[in-house]
């Protein structure tokens, strides 16, 4: 079995600097662990506090703290940092190597979709963003790993896309459609999702896009490990 993981991102329009964070980890005890955080609003401001967040959860999970452990953590941490003034949304998602599991820890009211084939399941439990309180638990959602799995983790800029135009983007049926249709990698699944969220906002997204996949597959593996990241550099940034 091999997981291949996908992420696809941009800034709201105009602004320079996206509010969503991203890192990904390998878990002390086997596995890897995505991190993705949202700042409140947009720009350098939310850039900082979602950095801030994702840095001390990478940090907790290298020196082995459970998922929901280190989303508490931050969430305290957020708070003291700022007083409560700030909030922030957070995901984790991991393959847990040592217990043969997937988690999915989420203080962030936007879902997450979880595919078995070609059925598709939204999870909504319910999740509030960190910051403005102590003690803010995580919802998290633990099954065994197994081939044939698909997820799908995003901001609210992808929720909330083509609310303004009147196009609201059904993250479900168009997962299941492409699902239906062919056997997509992660990277398709999750480009097609910006693409498509970045459309119905008529091609000037009205917030920072972050979309994540996970997939699991019954391939054989070479046992190499491999990572490819594509960042676009626009002529301002070319000396």
């Amino acid at each position: 079995m091999e997981i291949s993981i996908a992420v696809a991102k941009t800034n709201k329009y105009a602004v320079s600097e996206s509010g969503d964070t991203l890192e990904i980890t390998e878990r002390p005890n086997g596995g890897v662990s995505v991190v993705l955080a949202d700042g409140q609003t947009s720009g350098r401001g939310a850039k900082a506090v979602s950095s801030m967040v994702v840095r001390k959860v990478i940090g907790l999970l290298a020196e082995g703290v459970r998922d929901g452990a280190a989303a508490r953590a931050a969430a305290d941490f957020l708070f003291s940092e700022r007083s409560g003034k700030v909030t922030a949304c957070l995901n984790i998602l991991s393959v847990d190597l040592q217990t043969q599991t997937i988690v999915i820890t989420r203080n962030n009211p936007t879902p997450v979709f979880v595919a078995r084939g070609e059925q598709v399941e939204c999870i909504t439990n319910e999740s509030v963003s960190i910051g403005t309180n102590r003690n803010i638990r995580p919802s998290i959602t633990e099954f065994p790993l197994e081939s044939g799995i698909t997820i799908v983790m995003y901001t609210d800029g992808i929720k909330f896309a083509g609310d303004r135009s009147g196009q609201p983007l059904d993250i479900c049926i168009l997962l299941e459609a492409m699902l239906e249709e062919e056997d997509p990698t992660a990277e398709e699944i999750a480009d097609n999702i910006l693409a498509q969220a970045i459309r119905v906002d008529n091609n000037r997204p009205n917030d920072d896009m972050s979309v994540v996949v996970l997939r699991s597959s019954p391939v054989e593996s070479d046992q190499i490990r491999r990572m490819t990241v594509r960042l676009p550099i626009g002529t301002g940034y070319i000396s």
